[in-house]
């Protein structure tokens, strides 16, 4: 089946999907502002999925425009696909549900070159992230317990407990029926309807941080992968490496204090090496990477510390960063240059360090990078973390500076074949690296 053929109406909405649903993806798909409007009567008919081929009622809003080359666009069409898609997204549709051939909605839109409503995507999922953010930071403030109090009333009678605040507002009742007896007839049925089950790539597994400091590594053929097969750093990365050594030493003048955080295979390392700093320090963890650090062959074992200007000027800091840093604070460290590669962590920790840990370490003329490799797994993924970092780097007192970096793709197109070979995860698949430089703002 061509493209075309795959895109069109009868090929997304199979012919088991649910009645109900079927009418909100028709008149998704027909840009029927005022039908969707009534279709979305209560929450979560924006998400409503085929149960074969994961159609959402946002796939069918951007798919039923097609390409700019099929056929001659209608502005009027097209705006009112704009509304549609807005409509659902205030509504609640999720903007990166996958379907059958493992697409989101942005990433139809970006095939069929619908810009703006790519944007809309792009936007939903930087509201989205910003939101779960903030949720993050509201449910850590009140884990502690102190201003929230749960009364025990009769549960056998009720099914309830209060929850009561200091102040003067009423206790909420909060219903904890754990058997799920209290569902809707419409959440029954709903239940008992076919469900979409999304593609899974086993491969994709995310590595946690723990695990990984536990695992096996293995340092062979210009990769270092652990005991899963999962790639920590790849030779093809070098570029990449030596692009960001410039953007953070403009000129590469000697003498400058200089932090790196995750050692992996050294690539980085060797390179800032070669800039003859004043300071040199690495954080690193992985008791693997640590004992490689200080075998007889490692440029950077004891010998290289010993080569320092000053004792602790050339040193591996062996432990967490989270912990290391707080060393370095107390020991008042202040570095012209920081870079950050750790490896089994999210976002959250990345966000962490420049938020809470940049501000006493860098410093005021320095520069700060890390390995862009957020959402790198789709286009619309690695756009919205764009966004997302930007605004949260601000927050920090941060400006970014991008410089996209062509990436050469011959070898890393397919999984498990080129640099990919004997290497589970494939971590990059995008042809553009967005390497950030940051500064301080003002």
């Amino acid at each position: 089946m061509s493209d075309a053929d795959a895109d069109t109406i009868s090929a997304r909405i199979s012919p088991s999907c649910p009645p109900e649903t079927q009418r909100v993806l028709t008149a998704a798909w027909a840009h029927d502002l005022e039908a969707v409007k009534k279709l979305l009567d209560e929450p979560g008919k924006a998400r409503v999925q085929d149960p074969t081929t994961g159609e959402t009622p946002l796939h069918a809003a951007i798919r039923s425009c097609g390409s700019p080359s099929e056929q001659d666009d209608d502005p009027a069409d097209l705006e009112a696909a704009r509304k549609v898609v807005y409509e659902l997204l205030l509504w609640g549709a999720i903007w990166n549900d996958v379907d059958d051939h493992n697409e989101t909605p942005g990433c139809v839109a970006r095939r069929l070159a619908r810009t703006e409503l790519y944007n809309l995507c792009v936007e939903a999922g930087v509201r989205a992230e910003m939101l779960f953010g903030v949720m993050d930071g509201y449910e850590e403030l009140g884990s502690e317990g102190e201003d929230v109090e749960v009364v025990d009333l009769d549960e056998e009678d009720t099914g309830m407990v209060v929850v009561g605040e200091d102040g003067d507002e009423p206790p909420e009742l909060v219903d904890i029926e754990a058997n799920g007896q209290n569902k809707t007839a419409e959440e029954e049925v709903q239940e008992d309807e076919p469900q979409f089950r999304p593609p899974k790539d086993h491969t994709e597994a995310d590595v946690i941080s723990e695990a990984y400091l536990r695992s096996k590594l293995t340092y062979s053929d210009g990769k270092l992968v652990d005991d899963k097969g999962n790639g920590v750093m790849m030779a093809w990365e070098t570029d990449i490496m030596r692009q960001s050594v410039d953007a953070l030493l403009p000129g590469k003048e000697p003498g400058k204090r200089i932090l790196n955080i995750g050692f992996g295979m050294g690539i980085i390392d060797t390179m800032l090496a070669e800039t003859k700093p004043s300071r040199h320090h690495i954080i690193e963890a992985h008791p693997g990477v640590l004992e490689h650090i200080s075998s007889p062959g490692s440029k950077f074992g004891a010998a290289w510390e010993e080569s320092g200007p000053a004792p602790g000027a050339f040193k591996v800091y062996k432990g967490k960063w989270q912990e290391a840093c707080h060393q370095l604070l107390e020991e008042g460290q202040i570095y012209d240059a920081i870079y950050f590669d750790t490896f089994g962590e999210d976002y959250s920790q990345l966000r962490m360090f420049f938020t809470e840990f940049i501000p006493g370490l860098l410093d005021s003329e320095g520069r700060f990078g890390f390995f862009n490799g957020l959402g790198a797994d789709r286009m619309i993924c690695y756009d919205v973390y764009t966004k997302v970092v930007e605004l949260h780097l601000v927050d920090a007192g941060l400006d970014v500076d991008w410089k996209v970096i062509d990436v050469e793709m011959s070898h890393l197109a397919e999984a498990g074949k080129g640099e990919w070979e004997g290497v589970k995860r494939r971590y990059w698949t995008l042809d553009k690296y967005r390497l950030p430089t940051c500064t301080f703002l003002g």
